[in-house]
């Protein structure tokens, strides 16, 4: 009974340190968080025109593959507003409110298709980048990015004291990206993208308002209308078939991207491993995955690849999980199709040759042609490194104040003097040449002119050279 004592204190010690962790109930301001919620519902005025220019500067971001300025447009679109706002309604039963979001989603959904079809249809950058193609194919991990992402979202905006969630949340889910490639699919007439990239955004837009809704009940908001509970049951049962549904498709991709991925795993381990012959070269592979019929193509060159080794190459693929003849197979079916030349005839032989021949020279002179302008540039940036380190490593070297001493004893027609390294850039054969000068600046009282003053350059240069043992040393009278 001690024992027993004992685990049940210690449970319930145990209840009551996570609950003063996991705790989100203290600190939660419910009346302002519906007054914000509602706030950002409405896209009028300066808001709608937050979300056009924000649309531009996501599409752009997509066109030229930056995810920074994708960032950008996602930490300034007001698209969470109505999506909240649907969650919010929901919670509380707010008819009045879940219209007005649904209206202002709607009113948003179509400014941005509007405004990145447009930008798409004008722009001269038609390339799939990847940024855009990544918002193509949403899985069952977009789902759950979406869905936790909304509980951050409305337990941070739920607080009496604001936090900076709310953007992450934005850049986390991403809304405004699929928007944009939905309008890319609708300005190519590439439908594939638009349903993909829209369906994107709506599984985002009904994860984030369930996080939301799930949220309100749990910190019992208050609820501005009754509902009969025959009612509310019917209301759930609907409402998680839809979602089921929702995530179906998600679901289904996701799986096709799992096995995709283990299949071009596999079929890389099958080349390296068994497609490798002596007397012939691998020159390419091409992998392609199907539920149905996958395909790796394997292109040679050399000898000849016999049929026992096409069929034995055939026959390893189950090792590997490329057929159905595993249980742990990832594919129906594989069939691997090797592309060699069969022309054995000397004439053919003679023309590959020749071909082969004056295309290995092309490549050569190519390959000659862009080291040897690799070879000059690198050649100038050490020569000009080199200039530096030696300027550097001669600053503050120079001892002034000894030779000041010596020149003037030396030399009593000088008035005043300054030092300074001149750098020299001369031209041999085909490249710049640098070389630093040590150059002594000197001024000369006024009793020295005409020729006297090369007279006493010339003294006062030789004298230098021999002091510093540097037959670069120039004097120049100023």
């Amino acid at each position: 009974m001690a024992k027993k004592s004992e685990l049940y204190h210690l449970t319930i010690a145990v209840r009551r340190f996570l609950r003063s962790i996991l705790n989100i109930k203290d600190g939660t301001d419910i009346e302002s968080t519906i007054a914000g919620i509602k706030r950002d519902i409405g896209f009028r005025g300066p808001t709608a025109w937050i979300l056009i220019f924000s649309i531009f500067i996501a599409s752009i971001g997509l066109n030229v593959n930056s995810t920074a300025v994708i960032i950008g447009a996602m930490l300034i679109s007001p698209l969470m507003g109505p999506i909240l706002g649907i969650g919010l309604s929901i919670g509380t039963n707010d008819i009045e409110t879940l219209i007005r979001s649904l209206k202002n989603l709607g009113i948003a959904v179509s400014i941005s298709l509007i405004t990145s079809t447009l930008y798409f249809m004008i722009t001269p950058l038609n390339i799939e980048q990847s940024e855009l193609l990544a918002r193509t194919e949403p899985t069952i991990l977009d789902v759950m990015v979406a869905l936790f992402g909304g509980f951050a979202g409305i337990v941070a905006g739920s607080r009496k004291e604001k936090t900076n969630v709310i953007p992450g949340v934005a850049i986390a889910t991403a809304l405004m990206p699929p928007l944009c490639t939905a309008g890319y699919g609708l300005a190519t007439m590439k439908m594939s993208y638009f349903l993909g990239a829209f369906y994107l955004f709506f599984i985002n837009s009904v994860f984030i308002s369930l996080a939301t809704f799930l949220v309100v009940r749990y910190l019992k908001f208050p609820v501005v209308s009754y509902i009969d509970p025959a009612r509310i049951k019917k209301y759930r049962n609907i409402s998680v078939s839809f979602l089921v549904l929702t995530i179906i498709p998600s679901a289904i991709i996701f799986y096709k991207v799992i096995q995709e991925t283990r299949f071009n795993i596999a079929s890389e381990n099958f080349i390296k491993e068994k497609a490798v012959f002596a007397g012939s070269e691998l020159i390419n592979k091409k992998i392609s995955y199907s539920d149905t019929l996958s395909t790796i193509d394997l292109y040679y060159i050399g000898q000849e690849i016999s049929d026992e080794k096409i069929g034995f190459l055939q026959n390893m693929l189950a090792n590997y999980g490329l057929s159905g003849q595993k249980h742990f197979s990832i594919t129906k079916k594989t069939q691997v199709r090797v592309h060699q030349d069969k022309d054995n005839s000397a004439a053919f032989e003679q023309k590959m040759a020749d071909l082969s021949s004056d295309l290995r020279l092309k490549i050569l002179e190519d390959i000659y042609a862009k080291n040897e302008q690799i070879v000059q540039d690198k050649e100038t940036k050490i020569r000009l490194l080199e200039q530096e380190v030696l300027r550097l490593s001669k600053r503050d070297t120079f001892p002034f104040q000894q030779i000041d001493t010596e020149l003037k004893f030396h030399f009593s027609n000088i008035d005043k003097f300054a030092f300074a390294e001149i750098t020299q850039l001369s031209s041999r054969k085909d490249s710049l040449v640098y070389d630093t000068i040590p150059t002594l600046l000197v001024n000369y009282k006024e009793s020295i002119v005409g020729s006297q003053v090369h007279e006493e350059n010339n003294k006062i240069n030789e004298w230098l050279r021999i002091r510093f043992n540097n037959p670069k040393i120039s004097v120049i009278n100023y």
